[in-house]
Order: C-alpha cells, then structure tokens, then sequence
C-alpha cells in the first residue's frame, strides 16, 4: 500500500481469506470439497427441493466463510478462532431446524411464525449479515438492515413511502423464505452460478488461464503501447469467466501494469487501463458472472438470448478502450515489447491451444445446441477433464481435481452470500410494496420523459453499485428501477441490461471505484487520479447503454441489415470520442477540433439517417481542418527556414 498515495487497503474476497496452516487448511479444504461434490451431485443425478438446495448451499458457504475469514484484522491468521467455529456449526444448524419441519416452515414462513422460527431466522440474518460484512465489507449489510428498518418503521413515513406497518416477526419470518434469502438470486447462485464458477476453476487448474496470457502478449505485445493491449484482451478473456472485475484487475493486473510502466505508460495510466479492462470483463459474453444468469431468471428469456444481446455492446466497450490506448500511445510514442521477447502466437497455439477447446464447447452447447446452462456448464466441465487428459503436462490427476473442487466453493463466497444478502432486500420490497411505489416514483419525477428517466436510473445503479458487489447492485435496480423503463417503453431486455452495465461499471466510478484502487494499490498510483482517468478512458461505457436502448439493433433486435448499420456507425462514433477525449486524430487535435469530434461521435451512436449524416460532415470538417492545419504548419516552418 502506497501511503503517500493515499490508497486504502483494497479488500477483496481473496485478500481476506487467511493462509491457514496445515491442520486448519485441510478442515476447510475437506469441507468445500464435500460442499462441491454435494453440488454436483444434487445438480446431476438427485435433484431435491429449491429451498432445501439454496439452504445447503448457503449453510456451506457460511461455514467455509467463516472458517476461511477472520473477524477482523487482529483475528489469528494462521487459524480460525472458537467463534468461527461456533458460527459455523451454527450455519449447519439453521439447515437442520429448516429439514426438521420444512412442509410445517413452508406453511408458516411470513404468516404465522411460531417463536422458534422467529430465532432461527433472526440468527439466519446475523450470520448472513455478519458473513457478507467479512466478505465484502459494511456497504451491503448496512442497506440489508436499512431495508429492515423500513419495513419496520415505514408505517411513520409520509406520502408515498408509507405502508401500513409489519411487525418485527412477521418481517423476519417473510424474510427467512423463499421471498427473501432464499429467493431467485441464491438459487441462480446454488446452480448456474455454481457450476459455471467450477467451470472456470477446472479452466484455471488446466493451464487455460496461463493461455489467456500468452496469447493476449502474442497478438498485442509489439503493438504500439502493447502491453495496455495485451491488459484489454487478457482481462476481456480472464474475465468473461470470473465475472469479478475486482479479481480480474488483481489477477491479469500484477502482471500486465509494470509491464506498462515499463514501456513509459504513467502509473495512474496503467492502473486505469487495467481497471477498465477488468470491468469489461463482467459484461462480455459466454459467461458475464452471476448477474446474467439472475437476469435471465429475472427477464424470462434464455441464457443464450443474454449472450447474444450482451456481444456487441461488449465489443463496443472494448473497441472504445482499444483506440483511448492506442491514441495515448501515439502521442507519448509509446512503443510495443520486441517480438523476440513474446511468446510467438503459432507456437502457443499449437503446443497449448487445446485447453481453450472448452470454452469453445461451451459456447457450441449454449448457442449452436441452446441446452440449458446447467447442461452445458457439465458437459464443458467433463470436456476439461477429458480435453487436458492430451498431454501428461497438463493432465489433471486426483490433487488437482481435488484443487478445482476446494476453488469451485472457495470461489462462491462472496457471490452467494451477496445474493442471500439481496434477497433480505428483495423480501421487504416484496412485503412493502416499495417495490411498485419505486416504479410510480421514478416515472413521475422523470415526467415520463425517457431520457430522464434513464438518466435517474443510470445515477442510482451507480449509487448502489460503489462499494457493492455488481450482481447484489444489479439485484436492487433491476427490481425497482428496470421496470420503470419498461413501463416507459423499453424492451424487457434493454432494460435490464441498462442496469446490468451501469451496476459494473460502477467499479470504475468514484469515489467508491474498487477496480480502479485494487489497480492504483498495484500501480502505486494515487487512487483518485487512477479513479478519474478510468472514467476518462471508459467513457464509452457510460454512452453504450444508452446505444442500445435508442438503438435496440445493437442486441440484434432487428434484421441484419439495421444490426449491420447500427454496428458500423458505432464503431466509427467509439472512435470519433476516443479522438476527441485524447486529443488526436491522424493528428493532435487543438479543443475547437476535439469537441466537433465529441459531438460528432453522439451523433453517431443514434442509429438514424440524419444524425449518422451530421456525424460524418463533422468528421469530415475536422479532417480537413487538420490537414489544413498541417499545411499551414508546414508552410510556416518552409518560410522560416
């Protein structure tokens, strides 16, 4: 941590779990072994109950949380105290009294609660609560019980926020159900997510992660400013399967920003890079982490429709930061690593490409065969095993499945106690109504007016999302805000996905932008510079959401010939603001010439004839000014010599 910098310890669910020694590690490692080998199980050959496998599901990930995360920072690191233990065996509790009498508790939750679902709920609450603050920090948990205490309270509000008043155990009973933590998002959470996260733990262990690298160095290493390259294609591919922009930036980022400050690209430069490109990560197809899958729940719509709508804001996204970098690199004469010293595309390609036939078996069953993602994830997870079995040096024997299985539960986390955490939220919505009066609210303050409305929801996905895990934040909006646009005419989908990418790129927003400290916290950077030039180079994903909402051919809701217009134009309007943003463009562009190309690129992004029109006279203004600018440039120095 760079204390003249002023970073904070960046907190991420890794940072947090503590090196245990032998005794303690094989504990854990046995009990998230067991928890994935359980998974797999119910998930393949016997199946159970919904509410019976989100609550196994959640018990396990509570015992090894609290086993694996200490209290606090003075909490023993080698091992885990008496009171993790306690709060463990307390986690399995909660599961015994729920199949002690699951048919009676069904009956009971959230209506007639004796007192004894009463305690176990509000203890399902504070171990929740308390697992989620180990997790992720206080954020969450402070608006889980912010949520609580209007379904207490609420009855005492004026006007619209008003409702009729909840007793404490009808709130907590409501809660402690299938309305509430053990609603959509954990059981999005206890399967697809699950399977999905196992997926890329049994990639990881292959060698496929190794793959990712050396493939992004060999395509973009010896470009110009490669190594910010070599971070854009190493983080979309690292992170379309962690889903965590977080991770993404801690896993392809120790690496790829000295590799950047090496060639002469600023530490707060570097870091920024890095964090944009992680942040893409979570909104790139296949796999988009648990917030797609939740929306898919959510939406009603196929996983594969997701991925198909996601693609070409996703290449957008990335297209955008592409040229930001690569016009930083052209005016500080940035150059890219030799290529003697890169690992040479063909070679990796040959002796290692097959580990990524997985991914590519993944994608056949998702799109090509449309099975569902539970199918899907299984079969590509046996392709694994059976795909590394080629050679001896990637083979995967019994400690490194064993390896995959303790990362698959490791790994869930912080996901599942965020989505259990979210259900607390989405119960008291659900009793309350708050959800429905959100939705009158944002319609009347906007005026009905979509732009505004966009713009408010756009504001509060932020707000939510700073400080707070993507799929919980997406988990809020998406039932409160999103259907507020769809009453405004905004297909389901577009809605949704509006959302979705303001909710991620909140990790790049600050004053609470985690990717961009875990990236300043590597660089040495000082966090706020890294946070505002982040926001610099990603500002085509503030601008891409509200690409596809006005222009809905960008999710291929139209024929190929729109998509193909709406795709072209976009493209060209990326790069009008990359242009504008960085002052070049063929050449350095003087303030007059970078706000034409910023106005010129708006144009653009709206898919209609006269505004594509007005985008390509003002570029074709700023061209010729520039030449003409060049000339004169030329003449004058002609003259004086």
């Amino acid at each position: 941590m760079d204390k003249a910098a002023g970073i904070p310890e960046v907190v991420t669910e890794t940072a947090r779990l503590r090196p245990l020694s032998k005794p303690y590690w094989y504990i854990v490692r046995s009990i998230a072994i067991a928890m994935s080998v359980w998974q797999l199980i119910v998930l393949t050959a016997a199946p159970t109950d919904p509410l019976i496998l989100r609550a196994i599901h959640l018990a396990f990930i509570m015992a090894i949380g609290f086993l694996l995360m200490g209290f606090n920072k003075k909490s023993p690191r080698d091992r885990f105290s008496p009171i993790d233990v306690i709060l463990a065996l307390l986690s399995f509790a909660v599961v015994a009294y729920i199949m002690s009498d699951f048919d009676g508790l069904i009956n009971r939750t959230g209506v007639v609660p004796t007192q004894m679902d009463v305690v176990v709920a509000t203890l399902t609450v504070l171990l929740l609560l308390e697992l989620t603050r180990r997790a992720t920090g206080l954020v969450l948990p402070i608006i889980a019980l912010v949520f609580m205490a209007y379904g207490l309270w609420g009855s005492n509000l004026p006007g619209l926020l008003r409702h009729s008043g909840y007793s404490y155990q009808r709130i907590v009973s409501f809660i402690f159900g299938t309305e509430g933590i053990y609603t959509i998002p954990l059981g999005v959470s206890a399967t697809y997510v699950f399977l999905f996260i196992a997926f890329g733990a049994f990639l990881q262990v292959s060698g496929a992660g190794q793959v990712f690298t050396d493939l992004a160095q060999a395509i973009a290493g010896s470009t110009r400013g490669g190594p910010a390259k070599v971070a854009i294609f190493a983080s979309a591919l690292f992170g379309s399967i962690s889903g965590s922009a977080v991770a993404n930036v801690v896993t392809t980022g120790a690496f790829t920003i000295p590799l950047m400050k090496s060639i002469g690209y600023r530490p707060h430069f570097a870091a920024a890079v890095e964090a944009v490109a992680s942040t893409g990560g979570q909104i790139m197809p296949p796999i988009m982490g648990a917030g797609a899958f939740i929306m898919a729940e959510m939406v009603g719509v196929p996983y594969v429709d997701i991925i198909v709508a996601a693609a070409i804001p996703a290449l957008l996204y990335y297209f955008a930061l592409f040229w930001m970098i690569d016009f930083e690199a052209v005016k500080y004469n940035l150059r890219g690593i030799p290529r003697n010293q890169l690992p040479d595309f063909w070679a990796v390609t040959k002796s290692q490409g097959y580990l990524l036939l997985p991914l590519v078996v993944l994608i056949y069953y998702l799109v090509i065969e449309q099975v569902s993602p539970i199918r899907a994830a299984l079969i590509s997870i046996v392709s694994i095993l059976i795909i590394s079995s080629v050679k001896r040096a990637s083979r995967m024997g019994i400690s490194k499945i064993l390896d995959a299985l303790n990362n698959s539960s490791t790994g869930m986390i912080e996901v599942a106690s965020t989505c259990a955490t979210a259900g607390i939220v989405i119960g008291v919505m659900g009793l309350t109504g708050l959800g429905v009066k959100f939705v009158t609210a944002l319609v009347a303050l906007s005026g009905g007016n979509l732009a505004v409305a966009l713009f408010l929801t756009m504001i509060v996905s932020m707000l939510l999302g700073m400080g707070v895990p993507t799929t919980p934040a997406y988990v809020i909006v998406a039932t409160t805000a999103a259907p507020a646009l769809v009453k405004l005419g905004v297909p389901p989908l577009a809605a949704h996905l509006f959302v979705f990418y303001f909710a991620c790129i909140s990790a790049i927003t600050p004053p609470v932008a985690l990717a961009a400290f875990a990236g300043a916290a590597i660089a040495k950077a000082n966090m706020w510079k890294v946070g505002l030039t982040a926001v610099k180079i990603g500002f085509a994903g503030f601008i891409v959401p509200y690409m596809f909402v006005y222009g809905t051919p960008l999710l291929m809701m139209a024929s190929w010939e729109k998509v193909l217009q709406a795709v072209v134009t976009a493209c060209v309007g990326t790069v009008c603001l990359a242009g504008g943003f960085q002052g070049w463009f063929w050449k350095s562009l003087r303030w007059p010439q970078r706000l034409v190309l910023v106005v010129a690129a708006f144009g653009l992004i709206d898919p209609q004839l006269i505004t594509d029109l007005f985008g390509v006279v003002s570029i074709a203004a700023v061209l010729l000014s520039v030449k003409l600018g060049y000339y004169q440039r030329e003449a004058a120095v002609a003259q004086g010599s």
